[in-house]
């Protein structure tokens, strides 16, 4: 039974077409895009949080995870639902967005954080 288990393991890691890992903290959020069957794209997301029980010697470490999946005919409705619930967000508490943006930017050499509106999210197939 567990060689089944890794064989479908391994076969689902072939479907796998592009990841990104974010790491954010304890959590480490992945974007796989996979293939169905029928060749068909769709965006898995996966929320992996580390988990330690116990202390000193008797701690231990394991992950709770999360997925969602996307088919590309969400995508609209998906993004557009992710904005207005992060610009409510951002419109309550203030934005940790343009700090963060700011110094990812930084990184890659643009320097100029985005504004609080711009929220951008470009997913191509």
């Amino acid at each position: 039974m567990d060689e089944l288990k890794k064989k479908s393991a391994v076969e689902a890691d072939k479907e796998i077409v592009f990841s990104k890992s974010i790491k954010a903290g304890k959590r480490i959020y992945y974007l796989d895009v996979k293939k169905n069957r029928k060749e068909e794209m769709f965006l898995a997301i996966t929320e992996s949080k580390k988990i330690v029980s116990g202390e000193g010697d008797d701690s231990q470490v394991s992950f709770e995870k999360h997925k969602i999946f996307l088919y590309k005919e969400d995508f609209e409705k998906f993004i557009g639902g992710l904005t207005e619930a992060i610009r409510f967000i951002t419109d309550e508490q203030g934005s940790a967005l343009p700090k963060q943006m700011g110094d990812q930017e930084e990184k890659e050499g643009t320097g100029a954080p985005l504004a609080d509106e711009e929220i951008k999210i470009d997913i191509d197939f």
